[in-house]
């Protein structure tokens, strides 16, 4: 669909993105979040992931355990800023917070939550994920209830329900699933894949053929969720404007480029 990158906003001992991408960058290290940076900046600390159809971009931390956590910005529109500025089509923001609480919590405190942030970014379309069983579609619905509660886009909202087995989806999954899909944009079923189960997303040119089309089908219907909202084909998005490439260059900076047509995911 274009130009892509996976933005890693959770701690780095949490996280498994730094051991996927099949060649590494400079990482989130080399770019503070309280210093401008020039595109290339951006584009050497990103790493990169090959795929069954083409190779996407990964902003995450490398550095080794021992050494002391990245402060990274909570704000979620520093990561779009980052992401504009490297310029990218379509952007995959991993959140780690957990959205029910969060959204609870914003509400009790009367405070911005990070959910709503997210949600409020440009040609935002979020993007809920769960298991297939139980407590993963009971977590999901009081997810959603909690949404509803607050005014969050439910009608932009996608739903990736993850099998964690082989076999039938359970029942309850099933009834829960037909239920989310007057509430949301759409579900999406992706299927229980052995190489994910034991290596994650590296090597992710070995992934079945049912999970690549599960993950086409996930990113058509992200992409109508954004065309239904703000019209096909998307209007740019705003763009920070550059630097120039040398920061002891004097001359003016480079105006702003036009924004790509793009989603936020």
């Amino acid at each position: 669909m274009g130009t892509s990158v996976v933005l890693d906003t959770a701690p780095r001992l949490t996280s498994p993105w730094p051991s996927w991408p099949a060649e590494r960058g400079t990482g989130l290290v080399s770019l503070p979040p309280d210093q401008p940076f020039t595109r290339e900046q951006v584009h050497a600390a990103a790493s990169r992931s090959p795929g069954p159809v083409g190779t996407w971009n990964v902003l995450t931390d490398h550095q080794e355990w021992s050494h002391g956590p990245l402060d990274l910005p909570s704000d979620p529109a520093a990561w779009y800023q980052l992401a504009a500025g490297g310029g990218w089509q379509a952007v995959v923001a991993d959140t780690s917070h957990p959205i029910a609480h969060d959204i609870v919590t914003a509400r009790t405190n009367r405070l911005p939550g990070l959910t709503a942030a997210w949600c409020s970014l440009p040609f935002s379309v979020p993007v809920l994920c769960a298991p297939t069983t139980g407590p993963g579609v009971a977590a999901l619905q009081t997810a959603v209830k909690a949404a509803s509660a607050e005014g969050l886009p439910l009608q932009r909202m996608v739903v990736a329900l993850t099998a964690t087995g082989e076999g039938r989806m359970p029942p309850v999954v099933k009834a829960a699933a037909t239920m989310l899909q007057s509430q949301v944009s759409a579900v999406v079923n992706v299927p229980f894949d052995p190489h994910v189960r034991n290596h994650g997303l590296a090597e992710a040119t070995r992934l079945s053929r049912r999970t690549t089309e599960a993950g086409a089908a996930l990113v058509a219907a992200l992409l109508a969720s954004a065309q239904r909202s703000w019209g096909d084909p998307l209007p740019p998005a705003p763009v920070p404007a550059a630097l120039p490439a040398a920061p002891a260059d004097l001359r003016p900076a480079r105006p702003a480029q036009p924004a790509p047509e793009g989603v936020l995911t």
